[in-house]
């Protein structure tokens, strides 16, 4: 069968063998469509994080789109952003837009170059009457399933944690909705709360989200009350508990039986016994104990002799923090306690004309935390309680 095939094909003229032959062939398919990113971008602007995607048909760039975040002013923590998108004609990329905050007007104007397996980016970038000169070279690219496997959306927050062993008894976070932020802190204002500073800065995450997350430091006690409260504020996206000052290995889980009176904390009692315990293992004399309010810790001060020069006579001053709540959300018949590490300072208390002494040391980044003696094991004894093994995630 396939020779008579040959045979019939042989007999037709040479124009009617091209056409058979030509209906036969298959079609080239068109290059795919492509979507790449650049995120590791050098060279627009001070200090901008930028994002340009592009679309590809094969190794034609069809169009762009340009994401940059950056500040205003330089040094200024105060971050804008625009998103420009981009006309492709041959190796030109163009476009305006204008900034999501300032409103200010801005033109893109840059040119393409591939170099080898990276792409250079060169142009202007005009944004109100500044003119920024970009001249970004090396630039690698990513798929678009690898651009958004980098993209982090965890937000540490815990609406309904089972216990506060991953997240902070009294350490909240509120996300909310950009344009609703500044209403809301409004609302914290006179309440018995810490606002992070830190958290307080609109940064390029928080702009391209358009949303905000709000730490927020309070008693323990009140962290429920204040997170359901938070949740039915207009634009409130979430709210919970989140990542705070307990340490795993310094806290302490123990039967609430005899520390509390009614459904609050018997704060006396509490303070006494761990100003007596810290008294031996530190070896010091107990000088002020205070809770604070707003966010439900003990502070705890102590003195002892200075054996540096003992001639001279210092005083060591240590400064402890703890801090008790109940170890879940809801009720519950257990407590936790944690102990911070101790701070010392050394100074001469003597009467009459004293030594000024600079602790050159406490500015060290990586200082070793100052000996407690062992408190957080004799508290354990103290209070018959419990100490977190980090191997088996488990109470001991």
């Amino acid at each position: 069968m396939r020779a008579l095939l040959f045979s019939l094909l042989m007999l037709l003229p040479a124009t009617d063998l091209a056409r058979a032959q030509s209906k036969a062939a298959p079609k080239a398919a068109a290059p795919a469509n492509e979507t790449r990113y650049f995120t590791a971008v050098d060279g627009f602007m001070d200090s901008a994080d930028v994002i340009l995607k592009e679309t590809r048909q094969g190794k034609t760039v069809t169009g762009a789109v340009l994401d940059v975040c950056y500040s205003p002013v330089k040094g200024s923590d105060h971050k804008d952003r625009f998103v420009a998108n981009l006309q492709a004609s041959g190796p030109n990329l163009t476009g305006t837009t204008q900034t999501t905050g300032d409103k200010a007007p801005v033109t893109v104007k840059l040119t393409r170059k591939p170099n080898g397996e990276t792409v250079d980016f060169k142009g202007q970038i005009s944004i109100g009457t500044t003119v920024h000169e970009i001249a970004s070279n090396d630039n690698s690219d990513l798929s678009e399933k690898e651009y958004l496997e980098n993209q982090t959306t965890e937000d540490g927050i815990a609406p309904a944690p089972k216990d506060f062993t991953e997240v902070s008894p009294e350490a909240v976070g509120v996300r909310v909705n950009l344009e609703a932020a500044a209403d809301f802190l409004k609302t914290l204002k006179g309440q018995n709360l810490q606002v992070s500073l830190s958290s307080l800065s609109v940064g390029c995450d928080a702009l391209r989200a358009g949303a905000l997350v709000i730490n927020l430091t309070t008693d323990p006690a009140r962290a429920a009350a204040l997170i359901a409260k938070a949740k039915t504020f207009p634009g409130v996206l979430a709210a919970g508990w989140t990542n705070g000052a307990i340490e795993m290995d310094r806290t302490i889980l123990f039967p609430a039986a005899g520390w509390r009176d009614g459904d609050k904390l018997n704060r006396d009692k509490i303070a006494t016994t761990v100003a007596g315990v810290l008294t031996q293992t530190l070896g010091a004399t107990l000088a002020t104990s205070a809770w604070n309010d707003d966010t439900g810790k003990l502070k705890l001060t102590f003195k002892r002799p200075s054996d540096l020069v003992p001639s001279l006579q210092l005083t060591e001053t240590i400064e402890v923090e703890a801090m008790v709540s109940a170890d879940k959300p809801g009720a519950t018949d257990k407590l936790m306690l944690w102990l911070g590490n101790p701070s010392v300072s050394t100074a001469d208390e003597c009467a009459g004309a004293k030594l000024a002494i600079n602790d050159d040391a406490s500015g060290e980044e990586e200082a070793e935390p100052r000996s407690d003696g062992g408190a957080v094991a004799a508290l354990a004894k103290e209070l018959k309680g419990q100490r977190w093994d980090s191997e088996s995630s488990t109470w001991q």
